[in-house]
């Protein structure tokens, strides 16, 4: 009876930590993936950013940028947004209203805000002055059983090398 007791104790105890190794393994990967997903997506936004030439501010969550020599038969246009709905923050070539079909860059966001600064790197509400974007954005991912692994950006200000700013 106490051997059973002592094997039920031990067994009990190998398997908490077995779900707990298991646990920590799955929110590490969590972690993982959001961190890789949002480095390509930031990569992706500011290879456009630095290279437009002008800007269209659709909304706190959508941005269209002109790359020039990019996106040539969307008119050098490319549109970054987020999809609250799905939230998912994608890259769709050409303007707002475009058809074409989006390539989506990272999931399970949370939360996506563009802002656009002047070239004194003041917040404006201006296309004409803006001269610098930046995304701010919060990753939630979760698995069964598990916490959700929260990553929150706050990128860089991306500046517009190409665009000419009053």
């Amino acid at each position: 009876m106490i051997g059973a007791s002592l094997g039920t104790i031990v067994l009990t105890g190998v398997m908490a930590t077995f779900l707990m190794l298991g646990r920590t393994g799955m929110n590490a990967a969590n972690y993982s993936m959001s961190e890789t997903e949002i480095r390509r997506a930031l990569e992706s936004f500011s290879q456009d950013a630095r290279m437009a030439s002008d800007l269209v501010w659709n909304s706190e969550t959508s941005v269209t940028l002109t790359v020039p020599n990019d996106y040539a038969a969307n008119g050098n246009q490319v549109t970054y947004a987020y999809d609250s709905d799905d939230q998912i923050f994608f890259r769709r070539p050409g303007d707002v209203s475009s058809s074409a079909t989006r390539l989506d860059l990272i999931r399970s966001v949370s939360s996506l805000e563009f802002a656009r600064f002047n070239r004194l790197n003041s917040p404006t509400s201006s296309d004409s002055e803006a001269k610098r974007l930046r995304v701010t954005l919060n990753v939630r991912r979760t698995g069964t059983t598990l916490v959700a692994a929260n990553t929150t950006v706050v990128s860089t200000s991306f500046v517009l090398r190409n665009k000419v700013a009053n």
